[in-house]
């Protein structure tokens, strides 16, 4: 992991005493309300639907175990409202009496950051002090700027990884850091970058996606990708470098976001991303960031190339840790108990140490939104990782954790301590590893709830042997077009729709982040009209049934089930869209909205 200099962790504490006087002014009337609020989303502090909502950077995912204690010290001592506030959101939603919206909880999100939904802002600034005594801040997690840095769970240690991407993350980190002509962009910016076979960062989605590659001669550089993103309009990025030296990375970067900055749309905040401008102009877009890359290298001196002795200087940080464990046992044979080796299938990936998995723990569990997770494990998964995963761990982009320097030997009592924690269910890349963005329960923005849906179908879907029976299948929700969700890229994808006041949601098909197993990036297909709340399970499960009754059998397709996403190709949508509108109850369908 990336360690903090002195000039970086002065930095942070510096930020956060300087938002402490913000809030101390914007309390005594010297900051209006108009005055702050920009202050405090360039810190990470929204106000949502019923309370403040912080969003920390987790950049390219990797948390040392340090930095989870005091994230659950946060959820513990400071994700709570006040009592009123509580009321009155249990009330609006009709939940008083009945149930409960979670309190003293984190959220993991598909951008690998955490956030907390009940934070006052009369604690904020104690917050910050606390997050910054960890190396932690806030800093461009909202706002039109560079958001965090995403990359692949498995950067270090894939075993189909051909350049580590983390330290060329972190250069871009420290580069885009309250950049001075991009803290005002058109829309918010966001990159993402791989450096495997396997595109695990889903970087086809991004405003930027990078992969890290050797060309034919062996010389590292950059495929790059520009102008992808979800929303109401979405679009797979497009290459417009298909090798660029790695030295260059920053200095081209800077183009593209300057060639942006200058013509992106600010009259209409649906058309100001790049990928707005980049479908509108095409080539010339492309021109003119060549144009910008060949100022910045003839005249302005290349002020962002990266020196080989600054690249080491970062790469250091990125070495694999020294392990205390087992390193010189030989790898012991593992017990034979059907659970654990069903987890052993799901949730154990290859590494490319030998001796070493990556283990995932599911943040999928029945009765709590995907993604979150209470003060009580956050501080477990923070011992399992300093005792079997040397100190780290890593958010994954679908809202999970993954302890990525586990040796086998340990893998049976991680796997026991795990389950004891309700953390070991063995469903990664099944039905209900379900992506989920807060929706209505919490967003200002949002048309719909997501929390219930994805309720309601791992309620449905709680047979193990079904899960396996079905296979890897990506299901993501969103609450609203503004796809936090990502449900454009699910094979299945849900988003919330709201119509005269209501409540509605349409499913969309054969949507692909990039994976192995979904193929190029693309945009799932809407099936039909919304459907009501109570029908979206409902339908999912007829589109289920239909690929059963299609898909090709173990015996005839290889010596395994034909996947969803490969039957859903193999034989088009009619048949998938004819099972999910047969659900529709008869006065719904009357009411429903197209």
């Amino acid at each position: 992991m990336y360690r903090y200099t002195e000039f970086d962790r002065q930095f942070v504490h510096q930020r956060a005493a300087q938002f402490r006087d913000q809030l101390e002014r914007w309390q005594a009337g010297k900051l209006s309300e108009d005055e702050f609020k920009p202050l405090r989303l360039q810190n990470g502090w929204y106000v949502q639907r019923y309370a403040p909502m912080l969003r920390v950077a987790v950049p390219y995912g990797e948390l040392a175990a340090r930095q989870l204690r005091v994230l659950a010290r946060i959820a513990r001592e400071y994700d709570e409202p006040e009592a009123a506030v509580y009321k009155h959101a249990l009330e609006t939603q009709g939940l008083l009496g009945t149930t409960h919206l979670p309190t003293h909880y984190a959220h993991f999100t598909t951008r690998q950051n955490v956030q907390y939904n009940w934070i006052p802002l009369s604690k904020s600034a104690d917050v910050m002090d606390l997050l910054a005594s960890v190396d932690m801040h806030g800093i461009q997690t909202s706002g039109n700027c560079i958001r965090n840095i995403t990359s692949d769970e498995l950067a270090g240690v894939a075993v189909d990884e051909e350049i580590d991407p983390r330290p060329y993350a972190e250069i871009m980190r420290q580069w885009s850091t309250l950049h001075p002509e991009f803290a005002f962009l058109p829309r918010k910016f966001k990159i993402a970058i791989t450096g495997a076979a396997e595109d695990r960062a889903a970087t086809g989605w991004h405003d930027v996606g990078l992969r890290v590659l050797k060309n034919a001669a062996g010389e590292t550089g950059f495929q790059v990708r520009v102008g992808g993103g979800m929303g109401r309009t979405p679009v797979v990025g497009t290459v417009i470098r298909e090798f660029l030296p790695w030295q260059d990375i920053m200095n081209y970067l800077e183009a593209v976001v300057r060639v942006y900055n200058r013509y992106g749309r600010r009259d209409n905040i649906y058309k100001a991303r790049i990928k707005i401008l980049v479908k509108a102009e095409g080539q010339r877009y492309i021109d003119e960031v060549e144009q910008e890359f060949g100022q910045i290298l003839a005249h302005d001196g290349a002020p962002h190339t990266i020196t080989q002795a600054e690249f080491d200087r970062v790469a250091a940080s990125f070495v694999p840790p020294v392990l205390t464990r087992h390193v010189d046992a030989p790898v012991a044979d593992l017990p034979e108990d059907p659970a654990f080796r069903r987890w052993l299938a799901r949730n154990v990936a290859p590494h490319k140490n030998p001796a070493l998995r990556a283990v995932t723990l599911s943040f999928k569990r029945p009765g709590l939104a995907p993604g979150d997770a209470d003060a009580q494990v956050l501080d477990a998964a923070a011992n399992l990782a300093e005792r079997f995963s040397a100190g780290e761990t890593r958010v994954t982009h679908d809202q999970n954790l993954l302890l990525p320097w586990v040796h086998v030997n340990d893998l049976y009592q991680v796997w026991q301590e795990a389950t004891q924690l309700n953390l070991a269910r063995p469903n990664i890349r099944l039905l209900t590893d379900m992506i989920a963005c807060p929706g209505g329960d919490f967003c200002a923005l949002a048309n719909a709830r997501s929390i219930p849906i994805a309720a309601s179908i791992t309620e449905r879907f709680d047979d193990l042997d079904e899960l396996h029976d079905l296979g890897e299948i990506d299901l993501h929700i969103s609450g609203c077009i503004n796809s936090c969700g990502h449900h454009h890229s699910g094979h299945i994808g849900v988003i919330g729709v709201d119509k005269d006041g209501k409540e509605w949601y349409q499913v969309t098909l054969g949507g692909s982040d990039g994976s192995a197993l979904s193929g190029a990036a693309q945009a799932g297909r809407v099936v039909g009209p919304s459907f009501s709340a109570a029908e979206v399970t409902d339908a999912i499960e007829a589109v289920l049934d239909a690929y059963r009754a299609q898909r090709r059998t173990a015996g005839g397709n290889g010596g395994k089930a034909e996947t969803f996403i490969d039957t859903l190709r193999r034989v088009g949508i009619d048949p998938f869209k004819a099972a999910a509108n047969s659900v529709r109850q008869p006065a719904a369908a009357e009411a429903q909205p197209a």
